[in-house]
C-alpha cells in the first residue's frame, strides 16, 4: 500500500470514527511519511485484544511507510486515564507501575518489531515538570468551563472525579506537544473514548506553536458484536496477547467462534488480508458459512501475529486433537493449552487399577460399581484410548512426560489429571 491510501484503506475497513481534519490529514499523507502515535498506560502487564483495535491502525500506518511511536504511560498511568471508568483508579505503586511498563514494551516490540518505530515514555517528560510550570505554563491553557464540556469528564460529575483524573487530558495534551516538538509527531489515534483528551492535544498544540501548526486526531469506533455486546470480553474475562494469561489455543479458539455476522468486520480490523481477499471470503460466508473458512482464515491471521506462526500451529494441532479424540500425538505443552480450562485433580505419580484410579484418586466416577459399567460399556478413555477391561492399569508415566493423564467419560466430558512432581 502506498502511504497516501492509507486513509481510504482505514475508511473501507470502518476503522475511521472521527478526524479533526480528514482533509487536512489526507493532504499530509500525500506530502510525506508521517509521524503518529498512540499511548498505552501500563495499568496491567498485559494488553488485551480490546487494545489491539488502535494498535492495528498503528501498524497499517507503519506498513505504509508512516513511523509510529507508542507512548507507555509511565506518568499518566501512575494517575490513571477517567475515560470509561464509573469510578476513580486504585493508584499503583511506582514499582508495579515499572513493571508494567518493562512488560508492555516486549508486546509492543513483538507486534511492531525495531524498524521505523519508537517506543518512549511519557514519564520522561511528564516527571521534570513542577507544580508552578505545570500552572502557568499549561493549566493557564485550559479553561474550565471546556475541560468540563469533554464527554470523558462529563460522563463522571454526577459519581464525583478527582482533581487529579480531572487534569489527565492536560497530561495526555502535554505528551502530544511534547511529541510535535521532539519527534515531529503530528497525528495522534485513539479509541473513540479519546476524542476529548484527543483534541484538547491538538488545541493546546495550536495554541502554543500557532494556528498553522498541522497537527491532527484520528479514532477508532467503538466495537460492538451483532448482539450488541463489548467485543473482546468472554465469559472467562478479557482475551489477553500474554500467553500465561491466555494460551495461543485459546486465543485461536476465541477468534474461531466468531459469529458469521462478526467475521468480515473482524477480518477487515485485525487482518492484514488484501481487500479482494477479504471479499472473497465474504463470499464464502455468505455461500458457505457451514465450511467456516473465513473464521479459521481469522484464527490463523491474527494468532499468527500476536504469537507467531509456531502457536498457530500447535493450536491447529491441538484443536484436531480434540475433535477427534486422537491425543497419542500432543505434547506436553499442548495438554497444558488445549485442557487449561477443563476440570482438572492432581495426584501423585503411581501405578493403579482403572478403577481405584477414576473411585479413589481421581473421583471421575461416584463408586465403583458406575466405574466398572462405564469401563465395560466403553465409555472410559485414558489419554486417548478407549479401555474396556476392568483390570487395566493406569501408569501415570506412561504419557506425556509423565505430567498428565487424560481421562474421557462419554464424547466430550474430560478431566485433566496432573501428576505432581
Amino acid at each position: 500500500m502506498e502511504r497516501n491510501e492509507i486513509l481510504a484503506d482505514l475508511e473501507w475497513r470502518g476503522a475511521v470514527n472521527q478526524v479533526t481534519d480528514l482533509d487536512g490529514l489526507q493532504k499530509l499523507t500525500e506530502e510525506k511519511a508521517v509521524s503518529l502515535y498512540c499511548g498505552a498506560d501500563p495499568t496491567g502487564d498485559s494488553l488485551h485484544i480490546g487494545h489491539l483495535i488502535p494498535f492495528m491502525i498503528l501498524k497499517r500506518f507503519q506498513m505504509a511507510g508512516h513511523h509510529p511511536i507508542i507512548v507507555i504511560g509511565g506518568g499518566t498511568g501512575s494517575i490513571g486515564d477517567p475515560s470509561g471508568r464509573k469510578s476513580e483508579r486504585q493508584l499503583q505503586t511506582m514499582d508495579q507501575v515499572q513493571h508494567n511498563k518493562e512488560a508492555l514494551t516486549k508486546q509492543m516490540t513483538r507486534l511492531f518489531g525495531t524498524d521505523n518505530f519508537d517506543i518512549v515514555d511519557n514519564y520522561d517528560w511528564l516527571s521534570k515538570i513542577s507544580l508552578l510550570d505545570f500552572l502557568r505554563i499549561y493549566g493557564k491553557e485550559f479553561p474550565i468551563n471546556v475541560m468540563l464540556n469533554k464527554e470523558v469528564v462529563a460522563s463522571r460529575l454526577s459519581a464525583g472525579i478527582s482533581f487529579t483524573e480531572f487534569t489527565y487530558q492536560i497530561l495526555q495534551s502535554i505528551d502530544f506537544l511534547t511529541l510535535y516538538r521532539e519527534h515531529d509527531v503530528q497525528l495522534q489515534i485513539g479509541g473513540a473514548d479519546q476524542w476529548g483528551n484527543i483534541t484538547a492535544g491538538t488545541d493546546l498544540i495550536h495554541k502554543l506553536e500557532g494556528s498553522e501548526a498541522r497537527v491532527y486526531g484520528l479514532t477508532i469506533p467503538l466495537m460492538l458484536k451483532a448482539d450488541g455486546t463489548k467485543f473482546g470480553k468472554t465469559a472467562g474475562g478479557a482475551v489477553w496477547l500474554d500467553a500465561e494469561k491466555t494460551t495461543p489455543y485459546e486465543f485461536y479458539q476465541f477468534w474461531l467462534n466468531q459469529d458469521d455476522r462478526d467475521v468480515v468486520k473482524y477480518l477487515k480490523y485485525f487482518t492484514f488480508l488484501s481487500h479482494d481477499e477479504i471479499e472473497a471470503l465474504a463470499e464464502k460466508v455468505a455461500t458457505e458459512p457451514e465450511k467456516r473458512e473465513a473464521q479459521r482464515t481469522l484464527a490463523r491471521e491474527v494468532t499468527n501475529f500476536v504469537h507467531g506462526q509456531k502457536a498457530v500451529e500447535e493450536a491447529e494441532h491441538i484443536s484436531a486433537a480434540l475433535f477427534t479424540g486422537n491425543l497419542t500425538d500432543l505434547s506436553a505443552e499442548e495438554i497444558e493449552q488445549g485442557f487449561k480450562g477443563m476440570p482438572s485433580v492432581t495426584i501423585a505419580p503411581t501405578k493403579i487399577n482403572l478403577v481405584e484410579f477414576l473411585v479413589d484418586l481421581t473421583k471421575i466416577e461416584p463408586s465403583r460399581r458406575q466405574a466398572r459399567e462405564d469401563i465395560q460399556n466403553g465409555a472410559i478413555y485414558v489419554n486417548g484410548q478407549r479401555q474396556n477391561e476392568t483390570d487395566f492399569e493406569v501408569d501415570t508415566n506412561a504419557a506425556f512426560d509423565g505430567k498428565f493423564v487424560i481421562i474421557r467419560k462419554g464424547k466430550k466430558k474430560y478431566t485433566l489429571v496432573r501428576i505432581a512432581d
